[in-house]
């Protein structure tokens, strides 16, 4: 047995009493395997203890999940409780603010990462510090393991499949969801319209650090709003990290061909319902600018909170992938429930179980989700119910 292997935990859950670890951990209580050695892990050992308490009441053997309390800022406490697991998979966001310790100590012990992070700088700046490490100790940094980024990363490792080798892939996705969002998803959200250029700089520096791709060629242009006849809505370029951490698997997977493109969109039905979220977010993006208006912004959804049972009973969320090359075009879906909170849950819990479980590829740094659990993590999600499908072809 490896060092790894004889660690005293399988996985630890770090952030378990917040909104989204809370559901991650209910789903680990009903859907981990016998045997799986796991523990919930976050400030307040009271708090940690009610959880578990509550999780015994959803499935008895929950009574034997560890508790280990410790701070964010806690070096020392970090670093032991990395060197206690094989897998951490932390919730505590906003990563750029708590998430540094943390993934530096995983990258130094050969303790595999992962987190909710869709901040691109936090993941920049983990690339630069901490990738060179993460592949001595043999670590994998896995970010955006949530609805950011996988149904989308894994959606267009899916569309590949089904196109030809060898050939230039174009892929298009276009997302739809009805949703709401908690408030460290608001909290997060704000703080990065609000870092525009720290976000520049880090990335600036990741392509100092990162290598050229020879004779092959990935990219993620951001392109004009348009009307999408392929899906029959208006498509608005969407500015989050799915482009990038699709762009990444590209890089790293020879099948995604030897000249692959893609462009991610949010598909709106009506063209003043475009109008309408364009002119939102650009004043959410000017709001965050000013620290007096962010702040009581941030303190109308705190922390914690999110959307009621009820109300992510009612959400869902679908993401339509149009691929082509070598002559062939096909059209793919991705879909499931409520993306933000109960099928994030699901895709962390099951990211973590397949790092943990599962014959995966031999890899080491920070890499994305389809580029470590590729195959295993689709297989895992389709039999937790989120759907892939072909839904036609020509």
């Amino acid at each position: 047995m490896s060092e790894r292997d004889q660690r005293d935990h399988d996985i630890v859950l770090y952030g378990a009493t917040g909104f989204v670890g809370t559901l991650t951990a209910e789903y680990l209580a009903r859907h981990a395997p016998d045997g799986l050695r796991w523990a919930i892990a976050g400030r307040s050992t009271r708090k940690l203890e009610r959880l578990r308490e509550r999780l015994t009441e959803l499935d008895p053997r929950a009574s034997k999940v560890a508790v280990i309390a410790v701070d964010s800022g806690d070096r020392a406490g970090l670093r032991e409780l990395a060197a206690s697991a094989r897998v951490v998979a932390t919730t505590v966001g906003p990563y750029v603010q708590y998430g540094h310790e943390l993934v530096g100590a995983c990258a130094d012990l050969g303790t595999d990462y992962l987190d909710l992070s869709g901040e691109p700088e936090f993941v920049d700046l983990t690339y630069v510090q901490h990738e060179a490490r993460a592949r001595e100790t043999g670590a994998r940094l896995v970010h955006a393991c949530g609805f950011d980024s996988v149904p989308h990363d894994l959606g267009v490792y899916y569309t590949v499949q089904q196109l030809p080798e060898d050939v230039p892939l174009r892929i298009d996705g276009f997302v739809r969801a009805s949703a709401m969002f908690s408030g460290g998803t608001f909290a997060s959200a704000l703080g990065q319209f609000a870092r525009g250029r720290q976000m520049a700089a880090a990335a600036q520096e990741r392509r100092r650090h990162q290598p050229r791709l020879v004779g092959r060629r990935a990219y993620a242009p951001v392109s004009a709003p348009r009307y999408a006849a392929e899906v029959g809505a208006w498509a608005l370029p969407l500015p989050t990290i799915d482009a990038q951490v699709v762009q990444r698997s590209a890089r790293a997977l020879e099948r995604y061909g030897p000249d692959f493109r893609y462009r991610h969109y949010a598909a709106v039905k009506t063209l003043p319902f475009a109008f309408g979220g364009v002119a939102a977010m650009g004043g959410l993006l000017a709001a965050a600018q000013v620290p007096p208006v962010r702040r009581w912004l941030s303190s109308k959804v705190s922390p914690g909170e999110g959307p009621s049972e009820e109300r992510r009973a009612r959400s869902w969320f679908s993401v339509r992938f149009v691929g082509e090359g070598g002559g062939r075009r096909v059209y793919t879906e991705v879909s499931g429930g409520d993306p933000g909170y109960g099928e994030t849950a699901k895709i962390f819990a099951e990211s973590a179980l397949a790092l943990a479980l599962d014959d995966l590829p031999r890899t080491s740094g920070q890499v994305t989700p389809a580029v470590a659990m590729g195959d295993a993590l689709l297989k895992r999600l389709r039999e937790a119910g989120i759907v892939f499908r072909v839904a036609a072809e020509r």
